[in-house]
């Protein structure tokens, strides 16, 4: 049995793949200096017979893909992955985030009839990292195509398939949040959700600034209040590694084996900065709780 902490592995969170076909700034692709480019990898479904039992993948409740470096839809074997865990599992809850702007129309409409078959769960999804329209969206989605990501998006909903729309809240997008949201409305977006991102300080760019009159999400005092814990997820990334979430992925020597030690630092006067940056709670919640600034369901 696969645990985190000490509880059964309930959701499964892969990144298929270290690929992607943008650029933007603030992403680990960019600024991250060790990340080699030149080198890259796609999670096969044998490497995930390797590291995930199919009795804990029966018990699974949802797995999804996105990644800390690549963009799903750039896997080789996405697809085959997704068929994997349907096959031994027909009622797990399918997930993916993607900004939109790979593949053809036909490939997202194969992914629609993985995702809406009779023993699906209602509630899966794939989430559209969108950052404006036409004019704003490339400003950090550098080299994705706007019209290809809404032609995608068109034809995975077509074919049946549950959208959400993210929007990331720059100065330069800020006053598109409304027209945004009710184009999503208009093209049968299931959900419309907006944020402010958290790496205006770790990451400056010249060109990108915060919006006005929105919160910065992060929260850095009190206790540590797992997310990984609270979901019993863990995390493969492209390179067939287990590390108790994609957070810590960014740290070499937090695999999930590591976990206990890292947990152990909670309680001590210098907890794990990661932990500290996305898990510290308090009476509002969690960085990773409070992310979202605009909810809004259709």
């Amino acid at each position: 049995m696969l645990t985190i902490g000490d509880r059964e592995v309930k959701v499964l969170h892969i990144e298929p793949t270290d690929a992607c076909n943008a650029a933007c700034p603030q992403c680990l692709r960019e600024t991250d200096k060790t990340f080699n480019k030149d080198d890259l990898h796609h999670l096969t479904v044998d490497q995930i017979k390797q590291l995930i039992s199919e009795d804990t993948i029966s018990n699974l409740n949802k797995v999804y893909m996105c990644g800390d470096y690549g963009d799903p839809a750039a896997g080789r074997h996405t697809l085959d992955i997704f068929r994997y865990f349907r096959s031994i599992n027909p009622s797990v809850v399918l997930g993916m985030n993607t900004n939109g702007g790979l593949r053809s129309v036909e490939w997202w409409r194969e992914l629609a009839e993985i995702m809406h078959q009779p023993t699906a769960h209602p509630q899966e999804y794939v989430v559209w990292s969108i950052d404006g329209l036409e004019d704003t969206n490339h400003i950090y989605r550098v080299n994705v195509n706007w019209n290809k990501v809404i032609e995608n998006a068109k034809a995975f909903i077509a074919a049946g398939g549950l959208a959400h729309w993210e929007m990331l809240v720059f100065e330069h997008n800020q006053h598109q949040v409304d027209m945004a949201q009710n184009l999503a409305r208009d093209m049968g977006f299931k959900w419309f959700r907006a944020k402010v991102s958290k790496r205006f300080i770790p990451y400056p760019v010249e060109f990108l600034n915060p919006p006005s009159g929105w919160q910065d999400p992060v929260v850095t005092q009190g206790s540590i209040d797992c997310q990984a814990i609270k979901e019993s997820t863990v995390y493969i990334s492209a390179r067939g590694i287990l590390y108790p979430c994609c957070w810590l992925a960014t740290e070499k020597d937090s695999e999930l084996g590591n976990f206990s030690e890292v947990i152990h630092t909670w309680k001590s006067d210098n907890p794990n900065q990661i932990c500290k940056t996305m898990c510290s709670s308090n009476n509002k919640g969690t960085s990773f709780t409070n992310q979202w600034q605009r909810e809004v369901e259709f």
